[in-house]
């Protein structure tokens, strides 16, 4: 669960490209700042946390499907350039089209010492993936034609429930969680914005002690990292 994807800037806030509001990140989404943990690194933004009440503003279908499950955190990671016309793919292959702990040795560390304790206490087993508990069933008709990629194909450890032009969600259940990875990409001035939520259903007590254990790790190293080669994979494939 730790792919599932301090305050400030090294910049003042005015002089900045970003001026770590929803107006910067989104035309869809206005009102106060909600940037709650950033940094700068090389020239770019990684690592912006959004207050989950702005992303609910989004015209999103994973809000309804997932309205029983707390929405844990979301990120979004400001994509210069592009060009016109980049879908949610564009963006999940950037995101995902590698290993994300592939440039970071702590984050390295990080998935093998989970993967590791998956596999000494069976968290990963295929038992804990009851296919009665998968959300592909809540999928409407409309859902299931209008996605490109076929509800419950597997991808990794996570089932894919759609895939729109500008919006993808997936599904991972174990014995630690039943999480969903909800992408969105956005349109601005300049670029793109491309949004990643984690959202958090329990499976038992253990799940909110297990996510209070990981959250800090996840917070300060696992998603800057992926933030940051996310924007340097978009800019060398779309400079």
């Amino acid at each position: 669960m730790a792919s599932i994807a301090a305050q400030g800037s090294c910049r003042d806030r005015d002089s900045s490209p970003w001026r770590w509001n929803t107006d910067s990140l989104s035309g869809n989404l206005h009102g106060e700042e909600t940037a709650s943990e950033g940094r700068w690194s090389g020239g770019l933004i990684v690592g912006m946390r959004v207050k989950p009440a702005d992303f609910q503003k989004l015209n999103l279908r994973c809000h309804a499907l997932l309205s029983d499950v707390p929405l844990h955190d979301v990120w979004a990671i400001p994509l210069d350039g592009g060009g016109p016309g980049r879908s949610i793919r564009d963006a999940s292959a950037i995101l995902f089209g590698h290993r994300p702990s592939s440039g970071n040795f702590a984050v390295r560390g990080l998935f093998a010492l989970r993967w590791a304790l998956g596999r000494a206490f069976g968290w990963d087993d295929g038992r804990h993936d009851v296919p009665e508990a998968s959300y592909v069933h809540r999928l409407s008709e409309a859902d299931r034609s209008q996605s490109q990629v076929a509800p419950g194909t597997r991808d990794g450890r996570f089932r894919v429930l759609y895939v729109f032009a500008d919006e993808a969600l997936s599904e991972l259940r174990n014995a630690t969680v039943h999480a969903f990875a909800a992408l969105a990409l956005t349109q601005r001035p300049g670029g793109y914005t491309l949004y990643l939520a984690v959202y958090v259903k329990p499976v038992s007590r253990f799940t909110a002690l297990y996510m209070a254990l990981i959250d800090p790790f996840r917070r300060l190293l696992v998603y800057p990292a992926l933030g940051k080669q996310a924007q340097q994979r978009w800019l060398r494939a779309y400079a």
